[in-house]
């Protein structure tokens, strides 16, 4: 019966005002569009509550105050990038990653007070292959995610979807996702060969492993680990086809990085630049 969606802002060289794509689809299919700036304000809620809507959907918007994601008959539900309870919180994809699980999924569950706690409705597993990066996970989420969605609005339409707590399914370990900064991102180098790969696919292609080199900022993409192959020195090069850095167990060879104040590239591409 509608849809929410950031209002228009200007954006591009020009600064010209741009709508979201998610409203320029429901113009499209002729939806009722609503686009407030704050979420609490008496004139959205109003327009909220005359739509009468059953259930609110939300998928990658902000967090909802209770006044919000209460209104509906059926409640709010969400979509993660997660088996909840693991991987709680705002960064699920690159997280599952950097801590080296062999799997993830999504989850629609019902929001409540705590983020990324309520009542799990439905799950979907998405098994974490060996050198898949976050960009390639979030790839693979997406049509599943929708599916997933889409099968939880039904089951709730006909009635036929039980809500689990996730107390009932802790488990003994639970790792969470908060938000990445940018000491987050710095490459470990003093661990292990495997752990840095995590790494730097956890944070590829956004928003990217970095390291110092010769004094400058160098964001790593991919690469490739070499445990057992011991350097004498923080890094070692050729200069021509490639860059190992020293790992606790070994070495590891970028591939695909971008150094300060250039564009990415291949790491053969960047040494030829280099003297």
């Amino acid at each position: 019966v509608g849809v929410v969606t950031a209002p228009d802002k200007p954006s591009g060289r020009g600064l010209h005002v741009h709508s979201s794509p998610v409203k320029t689809y429901a113009q499209e299919h002729g939806m009722h569009i609503l686009q407030p700036t704050k979420l609490k304000d008496e004139n959205f809620l109003r327009e909220l509550e005359s739509l009468h809507a059953d259930l609110f959907v939300v998928v990658a918007f902000r967090m909802l105050p209770e006044v919000v994601w209460s209104m509906p008959r059926l409640g709010s539900i969400n979509l993660h990038g997660s088996l909840l309870p693991q991987f709680r919180g705002a960064a699920p994809i690159q997280r599952a990653i950097m801590a080296g699980v062999p799997e993830t999924g999504v989850t629609t569950f019902l929001l409540q007070h705590e983020i990324d706690t309520g009542h799990i409705l439905m799950q979907e597993r998405i098994p974490i292959t060996e050198n898949m990066t976050a960009g390639e996970l979030h790839d693979t989420m997406m049509p599943i995610g929708a599916k997933l969605l889409v099968k939880t609005i039904e089951a709730m339409a006909s009635g036929h979807v039980q809500p689990i707590p996730q107390e009932t399914v802790m488990p003994e370990e639970c790792f969470h996702a908060p938000k990445i900064f940018r000491d987050d991102m710095r490459i470990p180098w003093e661990k292990s060969t495997a752990i840095v790969h995590q790494h730097v696919r956890g944070l590829s292609p956004y928003p990217a492993a970095w390291t110092t080199f010769r004094d400058l900022t160098l964001k790593v993409y991919a690469g490739k680990p070499l445990p057992g192959i011991l350097l004498h020195e923080m890094f070692e090069t050729d200069g021509s086809t490639y860059l190992r850095f020293a790992c606790a167990d070994g070495a590891y060879e970028v591939t695909d990085v971008q150094l300060e104040g250039k564009k990415r590239m291949d790491i053969q591409s960047l040494l030829r630049g280099l003297r």
